[in-house]
């Protein structure tokens, strides 16, 4: 198979010819951040995954950067504390991907509901306190009545509709979102490579040698570095056993399922958030995203292919029944799903459905309100955050712990490998900086080098350098420098939402007037950009993970598919044979995500 990109052949060249500080294995959402924050703070990086970039798991979330207010149930205060707060930071660093938006959440008389209004109530005080939403905000909670909520959600179910819980929660681009911080990170001299698989980690001396094979060439070669990172998500025991370490089965992987319609299907105004109706203990979402609403998820154990979770009958059953009980004027059935997909969450094995509190107590009505009590109390400072944790020991029943397994993740550290399991999206950055942590001491104790990591709250991802509070303002800018280049207004804000300060860049190309046959100087723009700056290798690359033109915009598809992968054929030198089967691989995994071969079985 030949490839010619030059970005990815001179990256190459560099992990075989240079020693680094620090080798990461695994560029998904978790290994995007580190790799940012090392190579910010001065650390030689290098970053590698066997597949795409976010291929994994991080193109595959909720897509949301999640607050998680359910988690208040069972007293996982840390927990929201830390994701509602990791939240607004990410929002900071990187404002062009999250945006705010009201989360709606029906509230039922049936058993085993997540939140009677009084809960939902006293959660939201809590859950606004932890986020330090002011009173004042357009995303202040407040709680309808079920009238109120029939008015404002007409196509819910009536039956047992008891309220609707209205806050605040942050929409998300998960593939955008890890690239970004990759670009960051390559931008401050981090080498990047995707389609490398590390095969071996080894002892060099005081330092680590990684073999790895070029899944595209078939290529061996080793790179060599003082520390290593395992961030390879559902992957992490296969690191850790041939890395020969005595860490074992971290993880126990569970699939997720999301399935994609025209928005006139389901109209919803927000993201909708609600139990499933099968006193399964889960909840699950519904939410707009331009044109097309898309729900899930499903939370199943995970024992088959980690490199190719599919949609299955079971799955596809599952969520619309959940669906057409909560809407039961929607009927949607599976001929109405114009895409899907599945990803793996890969929860720490052992510590629960979140990772957070492993008891699963249950707070009553009166608990969140006695906890609410306290919290107000810490935020005017009249009692410490001890008296606090106090109160949760009484709760619960058992001492609070402090550990970071307790909050959604863990670091070890084994023979000079740092491994970093479990966590969610929303907390990657925080992930991140406690690994720098313990990259630090691992280079100041073994390597005698000073390390001073960077204030990451403060430190923007590629596409973020621009004023964070003004978001709507800087991007309509953005916008209006693409419509003086003849891009329409549609276009321009796809372009402005997708690059943030990277437009400049995108209109760069529009005025050299390149215009690729059958598709426009922008598409044509955004393409090469995609090529020559985002490490884009295949066509799934680029419809799926660098634009969601197969999510969320599939009606396009038949126009641009053609044209794109002859553009790319010509760009990348492809022979006959390479474009052929990167065309074949496009359409089984474009046919997959559009379940071609499900709807047949059931027509």
């Amino acid at each position: 198979m030949r490839f010619k990109s030059k970005q990815r052949i001179a990256a190459i060249q560099k992990l075989k010819d240079e020693d680094f500080d620090v080798v990461i294995i695994g560029a998904g959402i978790t290994g995007a951040g580190i790799a940012l924050q090392a190579a910010a703070s001065g650390l030689r990086t290098a970053i590698i995954d066997m597949q795409d970039f976010a291929e994994g798991t991080s193109s595959r979330s909720t897509k949301l950067v999640h607050g998680g207010i359910r988690y208040l149930k069972t007293f996982d205060v840390d927990v929201v504390a830390d994701t509602v707060s990791e939240r607004a930071r990410v929002q900071q660093v990187a404002p062009h991907i999250p945006r705010p938006s009201h989360m709606l959440m029906p509230l039922y008389d049936e058993p085993e509901a997540t939140f009677t209004p009084m809960g939902a109530e006293i959660a939201m005080e809590i859950y606004d306190k932890l986020a330090n939403v002011p009173d004042d905000s357009p995303y202040v909670h407040r709680l309808l009545s079920a009238e109120e909520a029939h008015d404002y959600l007409p196509m819910l179910d009536n039956e047992g509709l008891v309220g609707l819980a209205i806050y605040l929660d942050y929409q998300n681009n998960d593939a955008r979102l890890t690239i970004e911080n990759i670009k960051q990170a390559v931008s401050d001299d981090a080498v990047a490579v995707s389609h490398l698989k590390a095969t071996a980690v080894v002892a060099d001396g005081s330092e680590k040698r990684i073999s790895v094979v070029d899944t595209f060439t078939k290529e061996l070669f080793d790179i060599k570095g003082k520390v290593v990172v395992n961030a390879a998500g559902p992957w992490h025991d296969t690191i850790t056993k041939f890395a020969d370490e005595t860490t074992s089965d971290a993880i126990r992987p569970t699939k997720g399922v999301h399935l994609v319609i025209n928005q006139d299907r389901l109209p919803v105004p927000n993201t909708v958030y609600f139990d499933s109706g099968f006193h399964d203990g889960r909840m699950l979402f519904v939410i707009p995203r331009a044109n097309k609403t898309y729900f899930g998820t499903t939370d199943t154990d995970y024992t088959g292919d980690y490199m190719h979770p599919k949609v299955e009958k079971a799955d596809v059953d599952y969520l619309l029944t959940a669906i057409n009980r909560r809407f039961p004027n929607a009927h949607i059935t599976i001929d109405d799903v114009q895409a899907s997909w599945a990803g793996l969450r890969p929860l720490i094995s052992g510590v629960g459905d979140y990772n957070g509190n492993t008891a699963k107590k249950v707070a009553s009505d009166e608990s969140l309100h006695t906890l609410d009590e306290k919290l107000d109390q810490y935020f005017n400072h009249e009692i410490e955050r001890q008296v606090v944790d106090e109160q949760l020991d009484h709760l619960t029943g058992f001492k609070k712990s402090t550990s970071s397994v307790s909050r959604g993740f863990q670091i070890n550290v084994e023979n000079g490998i740092v491994n970093v399991s479990g966590g969610k999206l929303t907390d990657y950055r925080l992930m991140a900086s406690e690994t720098m942590t313990a990259l630090t001491k691992l280079l100041t104790d073994n390597f005698d080098k000073a390390v001073t990591p960077i204030d990451s709250t403060k430190y923007p991802v590629s596409g973020g350098h621009f004023n964070p509070n003004d978001v709507d303002g800087e991007l309509a800018k953005y916008a209006e420098e693409l419509e003086k280049h003849d891009v329409n207004e549609v276009k321009a804000m796809e372009i402005a939402n997708l690059y943030g300060s990277n437009t400049p860049e995108i209109i760069a190309y529009i005025e050299s007037g390149v215009s690729a046959p059958k598709l426009s100087v922008a598409e044509t723009s955004m393409l090469h950009y995609a090529i020559d700056k985002e490490f884009v290798l295949r066509p799934i690359d680029y419809f799926l993970r660098r634009t969601n033109y197969l999510l969320f915009k599939s009606e396009d598809l038949a126009r641009i598919e053609e044209p794109v992968i002859d553009e790319m054929a010509k760009v990348l030198d492809w022979s006959d044979e390479t474009k052929q089967a990167m065309t074949a691989e496009y359409v089984h995994l474009r046919d997959e995500a559009q379940l071609k071969v499900l709807k047949e079985e059931l027509n």
